[in-house]
């Protein structure tokens, strides 16, 4: 029999696990690389004029106008040319200016992204403890009216338009019975709280302003839950199969049979087997968030990035557009890494594969 040297039993893992990382790493650089492309030609190839869509008017007057207009901001070259110089800025961290704030981008994306900072991850955080504890619930009643009821639930839940929950909600909560405010971050009343996080819950603690912290609360609710309901269906739709995928096994039964209290079962053992698939469910929610975002933060009057992706698209300002796809690949980007970290982390055999 070989001996194993401990010294090396020691170090193996956490090199199997460094290189498992890398290759994560070097795939996300090319997949960034790749989103950059097809964001800059899917934002260049669309129909319109962005001279004639920013000067208005001025446009058919003024001819020089939009010649000054293309010459400052590259659009007189090639798209070769143009995605060339678009790279070399964001190697740079340039995303341009804004053609219609005349600001840079990453200037306006940084006020933008603290508002919607704040409601996705209130949004991830509801749908998280309520879609995987009701699809813990479900599964474990199987075929009872628990389980029956849950089902029909989730479903209406990944059936229903986010757009139309919203106008739903803000009619009902805001315009019927007034329980909650229906626009914006803050009441009229209250100033916004001196910037640290840029979420004005936090900092209005941080300072100790109650009212407004309890305020910025009340204005989160609304949006926040909206968004999560989808995500809600889903995680219970996807925790319930899960689970009952491994309760069945012969470890699970044995754990049982020792007497093991059941609420010990499930969450150390079952929900432990389950979490891979609860994970990459996890990672969609961000993608349905962003993306359910362009339409939540225009209903209820949020001033995040959803909200300047509208005004950039009809407004045709391509820096500010390409800003916002950048913006949105990247998190999509670091969610993947972090969902294949904690695949690693929990089942050692992907690190290999």
């Amino acid at each position: 029999m070989t001996a194993v040297l401990p010294g090396r039993s020691r170090t193996r893992p956490p090199r199997v696990f460094l290189r498992f990382l890398a290759r994560r790493f070097v795939a996300l650089v090319f997949l960034g690389l790749g989103i950059t492309l097809v964001a800059f030609l899917l934002t260049n190839l669309v129909p319109g004029d962005p001279a004639a869509a920013n000067l208005g008017q001025r446009a058919i007057e003024d001819p020089a106008a939009v010649a000054s207009f293309r010459e400052r901001y590259g659009l007189d070259k090639s798209l070769p040319e143009q995605y060339g110089i678009y790279v070399w800025r964001l190697a740079h961290a340039d995303l341009g200016e804004s053609q219609q704030a005349r600001l840079p981008v990453t200037q306006e994306l940084g006020t933008f992204i603290p508002a919607t900072a704040e409601l996705a991850l209130l949004s991830i955080l509801i749908a998280v403890v309520v879609g995987v504890g009701l699809g813990i619930l479900a599964a474990i009643r199987q075929n009872r009216l628990t389980d029956h009821l849950l089902r029909v639930l989730s479903l209406t839940g990944v059936s229903m338009p986010t757009f139309w929950l919203a106008l739903v909600a803000l009619y009902v909560f805001f315009f019927r019975l007034a329980w909650l405010p229906g626009t914006g971050r803050l009441d009229p009343q209250f100033s916004e709280p001196r910037h640290r996080t840029g979420f004005f819950t936090i900092d209005a603690l941080l300072q100790g302003e109650w009212a407004t912290a309890a305020d910025a609360a009340r204005h989160l609710v609304l949006p926040a839950v909206v968004l999560a309901l989808y995500n809600i269906g889903l995680l219970t739709r996807y925790t319930r199969t899960a689970v009952l995928e491994v309760v069945n096994h012969d470890y699970i039964r044995a754990a049982r049979a020792k007497g093991i209290p059941e609420r010990r079962v499930v969450l150390r053992h079952v929900l432990r087997a389950a979490l891979p698939a609860v994970i990459t469910v996890i990672g969609l929610a961000f993608a349905n968030v962003m993306t359910g975002a362009v339409l939540v933060e225009n209903i209820f009057a949020w001033p995040g990035i959803g909200q300047y992706a509208y005004r950039s698209a009809t407004t045709l300002d391509l820096p500010a557009i390409m800003g916002v796809s950048l913006f949105v690949a990247v998190v999509y980007i670091v969610v993947n890494f972090i969902v294949d970290v904690l695949y690693g982390v929990i089942d050692p055999r992907i690190r290999v594969a």
